[in-house]
């Protein structure tokens, strides 16, 4: 044995006395234990088994395609999120990577519409969309999730309830006054749609835990948090803004304009009056207003 080997297995010995196991277990388990295939680790197989047709018309597979791409990606935007809201100490560099590469997977969410838009016959599309209601893409969890670690409470609300909120208001108060409640709450009545009604069956109780946990852990907490000197940090600007406006603009027009194009005046699957519900300049989602001119938040939306 040389010495790169010996060091090896010196440097294997260290790691598994420190969880007090038996090196000598393990090494001896490398014997018998086969060799990782690509097919094992990432699991294909499996991956490709979660398309499940509810029509005969061949444009749906696109359509359940695409969605479980996006929730990966929203996957891998929330696991990035997370490694900023678990840090204790934020640094401007590592704060715009992050931002950096969140930003990439929304820019790919915001230019792969065009599969939506241009890879479906409007015809298949029309036919297969009633078998999904009250079903809506509304409904994706990891979406609100990625909203309440994004920014703070207060900027997913109604606009016009936000004045009657602040960091006081009691979470359950606060979550029936969601911009996204729009969608099928009469707030008159507090009537709720099933489109609503199924969602928060599944999701509110999850989604008031994370509302609490990412109450002071949330990218615009931890912005607003910073020394003024990181927080001026150009680059760190302007990933923030990056990521603000793709987000809550690009990628939301993206999606605004494919339903538009094979809805035209129809309701959405789940009911809910879309272009209202969806478009920027009406609900004025907007993350980060720290980093917004006040000219360019009176403006948030209208030019598109």
């Amino acid at each position: 044995m040389n010495k790169a080997q010996e060091d090896l297995v010196k440097r294997i010995s260290e790691k598994y006395k420190a969880i007090d196991q038996n090196p000598d277990v393990h090494l001896e388990g490398l014997v018998w234990a086969k060799p990782i295939t690509y097919w094992d680790y990432i699991l294909p197989d499996a991956l490709l088994n979660l398309q499940v047709q509810r029509t005969t018309q061949p444009d749906e597979m696109v359509f359940i395609m695409y969605h479980q791409i996006n929730e990966l990606l929203f996957k891998m935007i929330l696991w990035e999120i997370n490694q900023v809201s678990a840090a204790t100490e934020v640094k401007a560099a590592f704060f715009t990577e992050k931002l950096r590469r969140i930003s990439r997977y929304f820019d790919m969410l915001s230019s792969s519409f065009d599969i939506m838009g241009e890879g479906m016959e409007k015809e298949q599309y029309m036919k297969f969309r009633n078998t999904l209601t009250p079903a809506s893409g509304f409904q994706s969890a990891q979406y609100r999730l990625i909203e309440f670690a994004s920014t703070e409470l207060i900027n997913l609300i109604d606009a016009r309830f936000r004045a009657s909120i602040d960091r006081n208001t009691p979470y359950e108060h606060a979550y029936e006054h969601l911009y996204w409640q729009a969608a099928g709450k009469d707030h008159a009545t507090g009537k709720k749609n099933t489109l609503i009604t199924l969602f928060e069956k599944r999701y509110k109780a999850d989604f008031l835990r994370k509302m609490e946990d990412y109450n002071q852990t949330n990218l615009y907490t931890k912005f607003k948090s910073l020394p003024a000197e990181v927080k001026a940090d150009p680059e760190l600007i302007k990933a923030m803004r990056h990521y603000d406006y793709t987000v809550n603009v690009t990628w939301v027009m993206a999606h605004y304009d494919a339903a538009a194009k094979y809805l035209g005046n129809a309701e959405a699957t789940g009911g809910s009056d879309w272009r209202k519900y969806m478009h920027p300049k009406y609900q004025r989602r907007i993350f980060f207003p720290e980093v917004w001119t006040k000219e360019e938040l009176e403006n948030w939306g209208k030019d598109v």
